[in-house]
């Protein structure tokens, strides 16, 4: 398989409104196939399908209520079921289109958790959108920073089979209890500077998918990420695995195409 698959990124970001063109130019150079554009709130849902319609057969849209709500630039606090009532319209209406519900998941980082009723709000969401994951035979792309345990058990314990976790910064440890649950993790590009190198190691390579989570987890700090550089990823994976980065390529878009069937029938091999 000749082609990389960038499995989580935010191309619906304001960073990209200027020069998404290029952006996505730069992606099919550097060898990308496809990307998979996440979602983390209900009011940039509109403009994810609008881009996956704008480069069919390229990006293709995940919709999902992210853990984490912005209240302003400054100021952040848990989802609520009250985020999700005001998506579940829209997911509905797009979901024909979509490959993955997605963003969603957990987030237990301190300044956005004061309360165990946060935590609670946060997993009444999850379940919520687990549930609707499966009835709409659709895969999760999750998000479970500080909260890997947690978010991997409760994934568990509702059924949920078909599972992207992203930038998994939880304990190698507790990333085999999702290795043995058959989920996938996908590495981004910021592995070259993270604790995610001890998860590169530990993971078979059989479990791995790529990301580039653009516009952050870039190699560098505080530089605009993008998806052309899911190629620093696997490279990096190549490295430690001490196998071919051809063979990192087949092998995580393979692993893609498994998690993300819908994928199959319009990515060009």
């Amino acid at each position: 398989m000749r082609g990389y698959l960038d499995c989580h990124c935010h191309i619906s970001a304001g960073e990209f409104d200027k020069d998404i063109d290029i952006v996505i130019e730069d992606s099919k150079r550097a060898g990308l196939l496809a990307l998979l554009a996440v979602a983390e709130h209900a009011g940039e849902f509109d403009k994810i399908i609008a881009l996956s319609q704008r480069f069919p057969g390229f990006v293709f849209p995940c919709l999902g209520v992210h853990p984490v709500q912005e209240v302003s630039s400054q100021q952040h606090r848990s989802a609520s079921l009250q985020d999700l009532e005001a998506a579940l319209p829209l997911i509905d209406k797009y979901k024909d289109q979509l490959v993955a519900i997605g963003e969603v998941g957990l987030d237990f980082t301190p300044r956005y958790v004061s309360c165990e009723s946060d935590k609670e709000g946060q997993r009444q969401v999850l379940i919520r959108q687990a549930r609707l994951a499966k009835e709409l035979d659709l895969p999760l792309n999750v998000h479970s920073r500080s909260a890997g345990r947690p978010t991997i058990q409760l994934l568990k314990e509702q059924g949920v089979e078909n599972v992207l976790l992203h930038a998994f910064d939880g304990r190698a440890s507790v990333a085999v209890e999702g290795v043995k649950a058959g989920y996938f993790f996908s590495i981004p590009p910021s592995v070259v500077r993270s604790e995610q190198q001890k998860l590169v190691k530990l993971l078979p390579l059989e479990n791995m998918c790529l990301e580039t989570d653009s516009p952050a987890l870039g190699p560098e700090k505080q530089v605009r990420n993008e998806p052309k550089n899911v190629v620093v990823s696997a490279e990096y994976i190549s490295a430690v695995k001490g196998v071919p980065v051809e063979e990192v390529m087949r092998v995580t878009t393979r692993n893609a195409l498994r998690l993300f069937p819908k994928l199959k029938s319009a990515v060009k091999l």
